[in-house]
């Protein structure tokens, strides 16, 4: 094994480092942080400071960054939500009411609220929404369904970005369209968005919604434990009103000093990249893993687009059939007891996918010679 994969922290644990072929997963550490990250969080980690100015300082340059009026950093994406939810719940004043925040989560004071979201849009991540204490409501994809279930009730409209979820779901443009006319906010979850980079700006100064969320430690190769929320000014004071250190429903989602500064480092880097060249290298990685696997018995390989989470970029659908000798589990499995592990997507129960976006150089040959190695190497 190459001293690359030697991390000795890692290994003081009882633990192997993994090549990610499968996306910015949580479970799997979110990205790599680019270069800038460790140097400023480390800078932060060296001096006290007010925290609320910080944060204040630091929204202002995403703001900016980001072309958005406003930018509030959380602790994740999921967190992101919450808080965004939390700010249409209790935006009046300025999220700032005291009756309003006390009410949180039971909202018994001040009533029932609800959200708004697409039934093809329901997913795990209903739970950071819920724990505000609203009731979700379904609408479907007809114009007049969601005209409908906005009354006097409803906080805000939430949409979630990405081609996965286009199905079933009206056009960004026109659910801000409706919801504005009846003066209710739209909140876009655009967590793993990026690339493109355009999605920082895209669905809420150019399309209109009122905030949108994205997580620090995908594309955005920050600190994994930090979630970017953009938008309007009011959304931003009542999310800040509502978050640590302040006491109410968002105080346990904290956010230190070193990832403030880590997430403005990594999106000032992410802002420099060429992103055309690194979406041309990521198809290039995905054609040397189709042709590279071509071929093989009982396997079809074939370019499939968009990536699991929507974004515009390709990966490497891999087809395993019967005469293989393998099933789709057990390659899985014996890719993951590589040294070092290696992590695949697993599309349906005979398909796995390859996704270059997380991997370091060199490691896509890692991951087409193993592929290949089991593949010829009929199991018993």
């Amino acid at each position: 094994m190459s001293d690359r994969y030697v991390n000795e922290f890692y290994a003081s644990l009882g633990l192997r480092p993994v090549v990610n072929a499968a996306a910015t997963l949580t479970r799997l550490g979110g990205s790599l942080v680019a270069p800038p990250v460790v140097p400023a969080m480390a800078e932060a980690a060296r001096h006290f400071v007010d925290i609320v100015e910080l944060h204040r300082r630091v929204g202002q340059r995403l703001a900016e960054l980001t072309r958005n009026d406003a930018a509030y950093v959380t602790s994740g994406a999921a967190a992101g939500l919450t808080l965004a939810v939390t700010a249409c719940v209790s935006g009046a004043g300025g999220g700032t009411d005291p009756v309003a925040i006390e009410d949180l989560p039971y909202l018994d004071k001040t009533g029932e609220r609800t959200v708004i979201v697409y039934g093809s849009q329901r997913n795990a991540y209903d739970y950071a929404v819920r724990q505000v204490g609203v009731r979700l409501v379904e609408v479907g994809p007809e114009p007049g369904e969601l005209a409908a279930a906005i009354d006097g009730r409803t906080a805000c409209v939430l949409w979630f970005a990405g081609a996965h979820f286009s199905s079933g779901a009206l056009p960004l443009a026109d659910v801000v369209r409706i919801a504005h006319e009846a003066g209710v906010p739209v909140l876009v979850d655009a967590a793993a968005q990026i690339p493109p980079v355009s999605s920082l700006w895209h669905f809420t100064t150019e399309v209109g919604a009122d905030a949108a969320i994205f997580s620090g430690g995908k594309g955005l190769r920050g600190p994994q434990s930090t979630g970017l929320l953009v938008g309007q000014e009011w959304v931003i004071a009542a999310a800040r009103a509502n978050g640590s250190p302040n006491h109410s429903i968002g105080r346990g989602l904290k956010v230190g000093k070193e990832e403030l500064l880590g997430l403005l480092a990594a999106v000032e880097w992410t802002l420099a990249q060429d992103e055309p060249a690194l979406l041309a290298a990521y198809e290039a990685t995905v054609r040397g893993w189709v042709d590279g696997l071509a071929g093989l018995p009982g396997v079809q390989v074939e370019r499939g687009y968009p990536s699991e989470a929507g974004q515009p970029h390709s990966r490497a659908l891999v087809r395993i059939g019967p005469d293989s000798g393998w099933d789709r589990d057990r390659l899985v499995a014996a890719l993951w007891a590589c040294d070092p592990h290696i992590a695949v997507g697993e599309v349906d129960p005979n398909t796995i996918a390859l996704n270059p976006q997380p991997l370091q150089d060199g490691e896509d040959e890692i991951v087409l010679r193993e592929l290949r190695r089991l593949l010829a190497d009929r199991p018993a």
